[in-house]
């Protein structure tokens, strides 16, 4: 016979096998659900009913019920990511579950869900020949979303947290020397975007920050500009958002930015006289030739890699000039500290990071400091 306890306490009674059970009720989204706990002795069923009970009075009821990793995963990017995080962000968490978790994984129960699974799946996908940092998003995609699960009560353990992604290999950044970046700037003179590329490598701004840059922002007579959106790409079409990291961050810009900046105002204003009432007035600073925001794609192919060949330099990314920006500073012995708050990082340690092959070189500044104080 079930021995009585109190409400919600749960009942332990002996099986007709000798046996002894337990039973307690949870309460889940899809309401209240009775469970039972076995043992061979009534001490093993009490102290299984007891951490039962403790873990639900601590809301770690692990109660996915019949649910499977794909549904869960459908809910998860409606209810907890949509909304919560950068547009593109969430587009590339919705592909990644779409593409590579849910047809492998996605009929697996979430609560069955382990982590030889999980290693499988990335094995699978690297052996297909897909990226080595793709795969490591879709290892940040199904962690993030099963430790969510672990905090709902859902599962009694995250299956991806125990599982090392492929290791990344480093993309060499492809900077320009400082005799390079002379040659583009010149070769950049007349341009219709000449003012960018000056921007771009004297001021380091992002690509979309650059394209998102309104006339609001600058300020030419205190010879100033102010990061504040920048200018994203996703299936949905082109917006403006807040800049990488949510901060923006104001510049001083170098004389020959600004004048280039004063230049390609004039030569905007004429531009939009001559388009008359096809102009859009978005107040932006690189606009297309009918003031719309600048596609980055056709930037890059009829103004960008055109320089770059005329200029004879190599085949490099328009990022690479924010990348040429820090290297010449940091190469001239310019604070990191500073640098950092010029390209808008979150922290040193990525500055640090991302631009340690030119702090080798800074070795003998290093010495040569240490000798003076000495002597």
């Amino acid at each position: 016979m079930a021995k009585k306890r109190g409400n919600g306490e749960g009942s332990i009674s002996r099986r007709k096998n000798g046996g002894w059970m337990a039973q307690y009720a949870v309460y889940t989204a899809e309401g209240r659900k009775r469970k039972t706990l076995y043992g061979k002795t009534r001490q093993e069923v009490a102290t299984k009913l007891a951490r039962a009970l403790s873990d639900r009075e601590g809301g770690l009821i692990f109660d996915a019920g019949n649910l499977k990793l794909g549904d869960y995963l459908d809910h998860w990017l409606s209810d907890s990511v949509r909304d919560t995080v950068r547009q593109r962000t969430y587009e590339r968490y919705e592909q990644m579950v779409r593409v590579h978790i849910k047809p492998t994984l996605g009929c697996v129960k979430l609560r069955a869900l382990n982590a030889a699974q999980v290693r499988s799946l990335y094995r699978e996908k690297l052996d297909a020949g897909l990226a080595t940092r793709t795969v490591r998003y879709v290892h940040t995609t199904l962690n993030k979303a099963l430790k969510d699960a672990l905090a709902d009560g859902l599962i009694p353990r995250n299956a991806a947290s125990t599982v090392k992604p492929p290791k990344l290999t480093k993309k060499e950044i492809r900077p320009l020397s400082p005799e390079q970046a002379s040659a583009f700037l010149d070769a950049a003179r007349g341009d219709r975007f000449e003012a960018l590329y000056v921007v771009a490598v004297t001021a380091g701004l992002r690509e979309g920050e650059l394209l998102g840059l309104q006339w609001d922002d600058v300020e030419l007579e205190s010879g100033t500009l102010s990061v504040r959106r920048t200018l994203s790409e996703a299936r949905s079409g082109r917006f403006f958002e807040p800049p990488k990291n949510g901060k923006g961050r104001s510049i001083k810009l170098t004389p020959r930015a600004l004048d280039s900046l004063k230049g390609h105002k004039a030569l905007q204003d004429e531009e939009r006289l001559l388009s008359g009432t096809l102009w859009h007035d978005n107040d932006l600073v690189f606009p297309s030739r009918i003031g719309t925001p600048m596609n980055a794609k056709n930037l890059t192919a009829r103004s960008y890699k055109p320089l770059l060949r005329s200029a004879g330099l190599p085949d490099i990314r328009l990022h690479d000039l924010r990348h040429t920006c820090a290297t010449l500073l940091l190469s001239k012995g310019v604070h990191p500290k500073l640098v950092q708050e010029l390209l808008g990082h979150a922290t040193i340690s990525i500055t640090l990071d991302t631009y340690s092959h030119v702090l080798p070189g800074m070795g003998d500044q290093t010495i040569t400091a240490m000798e003076s104080v000495l002597s």
